[in-house]
């Protein structure tokens, strides 16, 4: 069945019960009033409890000996907090990585003479991402209530691509250097972000509630990306050359973080599970050679990049 579109939210196959139930629920979370008193729908219902939260070949550790030989519940929780870490990431990125480079080009901040098509876009975006911020946190809510973990998302450290962002701006020499590489950062988000939400949506091993959520996210997205990629094109051909080695730098300090399973974060988890062995298993997975990039899919910068013809410009070794 053709996916359908509610006014600003995302597309849905009304035929599919988990993403009728998503949207269904984000609409209401979202234009809830007092007066008004409806039942929800009930996501709860809708969560398998024999269903993985998130798929063993997306742990960095998953063939560990520590990993193989610990109880089935140490795994169910560690791949439920690998979920609760995935939204956090998720959400962190759009709120504090996209929209604000999304906030730059809506106020022409860095003086490209982007008119109002783009204006709008880019709000319209912005709004998007609000929405895409609810559905995550929704899926991390029902996680924790059916499996009975607290698992609260502060419990985390701020997110790998959120650290190395702001270690980049707070680098920066001046206030236009900080806004080129905070545009640089969403490009990449934008653009190479449903790379990361596809390790999840079409995975049928996991919970069908995470599956949805992330599905529907990624509808969204492939358009947010055309519309980052022409952006960035246009912005590009505005900067002066020194400024456009800036943006080309920011462009692979982004992809680098982006691409990267986040250590600091699984270092946190297995503290916070107070696991015996845990963090010797973490430790041994970073320092493990053979470990593949978790996100190893930048086709879209490519694109873009040789578009721009400065692909072989680039310190990054493209996939």
């Amino acid at each position: 069945m053709t996916p359908q579109k509610t006014p600003s939210l995302p597309e849905y196959d009304p035929a599919d019960p988990v993403e009728s139930a998503v949207v269904s629920r984000l609409a209401r979370n979202w234009g809830q009033r007092a007066t008004v008193k409806k039942p929800e729908p009930d996501l709860d219902a809708l969560f398998d409890l024999a269903k993985q939260d998130y798929p063993n070949e997306l742990l960095p550790f998953a063939d560990h000996d520590r990993f193989l030989g610990m109880s089935e519940e140490h795994r169910n929780r560690l791949r439920a907090w690998a979920w609760i870490a995935f939204n956090k990431n998720v959400m962190d990125i759009e709120q504090y990585v996209v929209n604000p480079g999304f906030d730059l080009v809506a106020h022409d901040a860095l003086d490209t003479g982007l008119g109002d098509t783009f204006a709008v876009a880019v709000h319209q975006a912005m709004v998007d991402e609000q929405y895409h911020t609810l559905m995550h946190l929704n899926a991390s809510a029902v996680t924790r209530r059916q499996r009975g973990w607290a698992m609260p998302n502060n419990a985390l450290p701020d997110v790998l691509t959120l650290r190395r962002q702001r270690a980049a701006t707070a680098d920066a020499a001046d206030p236009r250097k900080r806004a080129i590489t905070t545009f640089a950062f969403m490009t990449v988000a934008e653009i190479s972000i449903s790379a990361y939400l596809d390790l999840i949506s079409e995975n049928d091993i996991i919970q069908p509630v995470n599956r949805a959520t992330v599905r529907l996210h990624n509808r969204d997205e492939y358009c947010h990306a055309s519309i980052a990629d022409d952006i960035a094109g246009v912005v590009y051909d505005t900067l002066s050359p020194d400024d456009r080695r800036h943006f080309l730098d920011g462009l692979v300090d982004a992809m680098t973080a982006f691409s990267s399973n986040d250590y600091s974060t699984w270092h946190t988890i297995v503290e916070l599970m107070d696991l015996g062995g845990g963090q010797a298993m973490i430790d041994d997975a970073e320092h493990d050679t053979r470990r593949s990039a978790l996100v190893q899919d930048f086709g879209g910068i490519h694109k873009l990049c040789k578009h721009l013809g400065v692909a072989g410009e680039m310190s990054f070794e493209w996939a």
